[in-house]
């Protein structure tokens, strides 16, 4: 690691941004956009989590279905990561940061069965839909419009993937259970 450092911005700090966003309104905006980043690293990692240990008969179908919304968790933080610059702030970035700040609770270590990881994911994913409602309504109300269509725009697939989930939820199954010795 380099010994000599140049700190170009301090975390935690916002700067005058090119949007003409007052800061005073910007910080508000960073401040809720931080939590929402928090939120989905927290998510992306725990879908990871049930993507890599995913059993059964629905093995292939559930395992794809999580990979296309880590991945779309993925990219939706890094839109806020680089709406949060252009505001004049700063994405956090370390784990520890990220742990610290989010609202939503990631589950512990072990692998539990796909019914319980997918509800685990479903109660996570309805938190962050509240939050982004909450943060587009704080947004808007700032008249910063262009975050707030941001947010709408990764609100629907979040919610579009909450509602696959449910769906894989229900006890309706073709898949029989194993018979009991």
């Amino acid at each position: 690691m380099r010994t000599q450092r140049k700190t170009q911005q301090s975390a935690g700090t916002v700067e005058e941004n090119a949007l003409r966003l007052k800061k005073e309104k910007a910080e508000q905006i960073i401040d809720a956009l931080n939590i929402d980043l928090a939120d989905a690293y927290v998510l992306y990692h725990q879908l990871h989590k049930h993507h890599w240990n995913v059993e059964g008969a629905e093995f292939r179908d559930i395992h794809v279905f999580l990979q296309e919304v880590y991945e779309n968790v993925e990219n939706a933080a890094d839109e806020l990561a680089e709406r949060l610059q252009a505001l004049g702030g700063v994405p956090h970035a370390s784990m520890t940061t990220l742990a610290e700040n989010a609202t939503v609770v990631a589950e512990d270590e072990d692998v539990y069965d796909i019914r319980t990881s997918l509800s685990n994911d479903l109660e996570m994913m309805g938190d962050i839909i509240e939050s982004y409602r909450e943060h587009i309504e704080l947004a808007e109300g700032l008249g910063d419009h262009a975050t707030a269509q941001m947010l709408r725009e990764q609100l629907e697939p979040i919610e579009e993937h909450t509602h696959h989930v449910e769906h894989y939820l229900e006890d309706d199954t073709l898949v029989l259970e194993a018979a009991t010795n």
